[in-house]
Formats: C-alpha cells, structure tokens, sequence
C-alpha cells in the first residue's frame, strides 16, 4: 500500500483503549497495542502507514488523547 498523507500520535499514559479510535478508522491504520501504559491499558497506536490525516479518529475519542497531522501533497509537474 502508498503511504499515507497523515500520522496519528497518541498520549499513550492518558489513553484508556477504549477503541473508538479503531473503530472509526476509516482506513484501518490504528489499532490497541499489546503493551499497556503505566494506568494498565492497551492504548492505540498507528498499526498501518495509511493514515490520510482525516482526523475522525481524534474526533470520536473522548478524552482527547490523539492528534493528527497531515502532509500536503506535492504537486504534479
């Protein structure tokens, strides 16, 4: 697959893994990792490189706990 336009950062000792995030993903680029924080938790974590910076994902979580970015596409000559 391209790579994405976007990236997802998590502040993974303030996320519960409640996976709305994952859920949401249109692309499927997050998903809960198998390490927990320091509260216990699977937080997400970027899984995939197709992230298109969308921002859905940081909409649904309740705890505001990602940011995204996006790239600007470089244009075509």
């Amino acid at each position: 697959m391209a790579k994405g336009l976007g990236a997802v950062v998590v502040d993974i000792p303030r996320c519960k893994g409640c996976s709305l995030c994952v859920a949401a993903c249109p692309t499927k680029t997050l998903a809960l990792s198998r390490n927990i924080n320091q509260k216990g938790f699977n937080y997400a974590e970027m899984a995939e490189d197709t992230c298109t910076g969308c921002g859905i994902c940081s909409t649904m979580c309740p705890d505001a706990v990602l940011t995204v970015y996006r790239a600007k596409k470089p244009k075509a000559e």
